[in-house]
């Protein structure tokens, strides 16, 4: 299947592109870009700098992809963006790439970035985000998968995002929210577990209950962190690919705090 270039895009000659992309009419293509197949651009999207993207990616119109970092830190080289496969950048999407040249802005498979939405450098995503419309990660993010963040949200840089959690609309994300766990309010802590969300995806009812129980003791309960964490250690089963090991291994990996 041959490659589709409109007539009024400009794609600079040393862009690789896949079987079967399609690249619309005043689209821009830099000289950095790796298009894997069947990706669409759409009209008036750009992407630029050192960016490779997977199969079967569709950038909207006036998305930019692989914009350079805002980060003042930048001096100078060619820093990276990689994108894995499937993904979807609605209209005026921005990711950028990292800050130092030898490194990468990531993005894995499947992912779904409302209008408007900021990737900023050095974040880490993982499959399966949706991130809706006039929300934002701030530089080096790390998302897990699964994961859902609500309209016009911003997230602290260096923030992680555990699998399976949400963060509200209109919340301003300070600190690590544990995986499955929902985060609300300006600034965010963790209100609840996110039920539905957990439902959606076909989790047993034990583990739900587990994972309430692992909340209740975390956020109700008069401990603090250290003395939760040993609570659930000590009273519940924690093998390491429970649920409950999950949130224990990724509290205590948490450098900023969990909200």
């Amino acid at each position: 299947m041959s490659v589709k270039i409109h007539s009024q895009a400009i794609v600079d000659s040393r862009a690789q592109l896949g079987e079967g992309v399609e690249i619309g009419p005043f689209c821009y293509i830099g000289g950095g870009a790796v298009i894997g197949d069947h990706t669409r651009v759409l009209h008036h999207a750009t992407i630029e700098g050192k960016v490779t993207l997977g199969r079967g990616n569709t950038i909207f119109p006036y998305a930019l992809i692989g914009g350079l970092t805002h980060d003042l830190k930048y001096d100078g080289g060619e820093p990276g963006l990689k994108i894995g496969e499937g993904n979807i950048f609605r209209e005026y999407v921005t990711a950028h790439v990292a800050t130092k040249a030898e490194d990468f802005t990531t993005i894995g498979s499947n992912n779904v970035f409302l209008a408007y939405s900021h990737v900023a450098h050095d974040c880490q995503i993982g499959d399966h985000l949706v991130m809706s419309s006039h929300s934002a990660l701030g530089g080096h993010v790390e998302v897990e998968n699964h994961v859902n963040i609500g309209w016009g949200a911003g997230v602290h840089q260096f923030c992680r995002l555990g699998r399976h959690c949400m963060v509200s609309a209109c919340s301003k994300l300070v600190q690590d929210v544990p995986p499955f766990m929902l985060a609300d309010g300006s600034p965010a802590e963790v209100r609840s577990i996110n039920k539905v969300g957990l439902e959606r995806a076909g989790f047993e009812s034990a583990e739900i209950e587990l994972i309430r129980a692992a909340f209740k003791v975390l956020y109700r309960k008069d401990l603090n962190r250290s003395q939760a964490l040993q609570h659930l250690e000590e009273n519940f089963t924690t093998e390491t690919d429970s649920v409950l090991g999950e949130i224990i291994s990724f509290a205590r990996a948490s450098a900023r705090g969990m909200a």
